[in-house]
């Protein structure tokens, strides 16, 4: 057994999320989002912290480390666990951080997601945006996503991810998954050979450059259902962010593109509970309307939020909306809602 496995053994029996490591220090686990040391063990030193990491992405990998000074991949315990694995090199030396991917795919009821989440699953064609930060739970959505429709659709669902999360057997749907770095050189690749292999639906699991976003928005255009993620906590700053990636003579093409396939944005964050013991989800959603077109070509993001609180009623609501819900509902701190909060006076006079 390698000498990590015990780590990742300890971060799973505190039902924690993430383990990090970093020379210099001891080893964090990431509980209900709140890193905690794990005392037990001792500062990692460079020695050490490279050989436990050596051991599990064997010389190609490690290899590719030392060139570039990160990479991402997939590790697997004995017990079937799975782990999403990032290496990087820091100021002080070496690091890692690794992410706990839940062995069971949870539905919309496990979740609790919004009810509007079925009818992104009945879409034939567009782009749909699961955003937030980083650990905000948009890879799980997805997977329940992604779940549903392979459960109820007849659909060939290609996914491009860098490493595959979450692993999708065929039920209805044919599905084929593909890793960046093992299957394809980079998500644009991916994406590419996607709109040439009859797929209905393509996950691309990170819109993280232009060419990227440009081939996603083309594949919806082209009438495929296309899911793709941003690490954004609104959907005035999705939209936003999307048309930023691109030079000024091409902002307002980008902007017609996404005006004619913008189906929906399901922003979310994950705050702790009162009590600490598990965390919640604010949402933010945006669905198509018939204003929502002219809104993404004006370059009007600010009316989003009117356009979605006349629209509560068919299941959109704002982000400041659902976190004022769940304060009500004793289910999180006036802090915490505040932190989280776009507009933070909302939340100064809560009692």
């Amino acid at each position: 057994m390698p000498k990590i496995d015990i780590l990742f053994y300890e971060l799973i029996g505190k039902n924690g999320s993430d383990l990090h490591l970093a020379q210099g220090s001891k080893p964090k686990v990431r509980i209900n989002g709140k890193l905690t040391a794990l005392d037990n063990y001792p500062v990692l030193t460079q020695e050490y912290i490279c050989e436990i990491l050596m051991e599990i992405s064997g010389p190609e990998l490690w290899q590719k480390f030392q060139d570039s000074g990160d990479i991402d991949f997939a590790y697997e315990l004995d017990n079937g666990s799975r782990f999403r694995s990032n290496y990087l090199r820091h100021f002080y030396g070496f690091g890692a951080v690794f992410r706990l991917i839940p062995s069971e795919i949870k539905t919309f009821d496990d979740l609790q997601l919004p009810f509007v989440c079925k009818s992104l699953c009945e879409l034939q064609a567009g782009l749909v945006l699961v955003t937030g930060p980083t650990g905000s739970g948009k890879s799980t959505t997805l997977a329940a996503i992604i779940d549903h429709i392979n459960s109820e659709f007849v659909k060939k669902i290609i996914t491009i991810e860098e490493p595959i999360e979450f692993l999708h057997h065929n039920k209805k749907c044919v599905i084929v998954h593909r890793e960046v770095g093992s299957d394809t050189v980079t998500f644009s690749q991916g994406l590419r050979s996607a709109l040439k292999s009859d797929a209905n639906i393509i996950l691309v699991g990170e819109m993280r450059d232009r060419e990227t976003i440009e081939l996603a928005l083309t594949a919806a255009e082209m009438g495929i259902l296309v899911f793709g993620t941003l690490h954004t906590n609104s959907a005035a700053k999705t939209i936003d962010r999307i048309i930023d990636t691109f030079p000024g003579a091409k902002k307002d093409h980008i902007r017609e593109i996404l005006a004619n396939t913008l189906q929906a944005v399901l922003a979310q964050q994950l705050v702790c509970s009162i009590d600490g013991s598990r965390r919640w989800a604010a949402f933010e959603i945006l669905l198509r309307t018939t204003a929502l077109p002219a809104i993404i070509r004006a370059g009007d993001t600010k009316l989003l939020k009117s356009e979605i609180n006349t629209h509560a009623k068919v299941g959109m609501v704002s982000m400041d909306s659902s976190l004022l819900r769940l304060f009500q509902e004793e289910k999180i701190t006036k802090e915490d809602a505040y932190l989280k909060a776009l507009d933070k006076a909302l939340f100064r006079d809560l009692r």
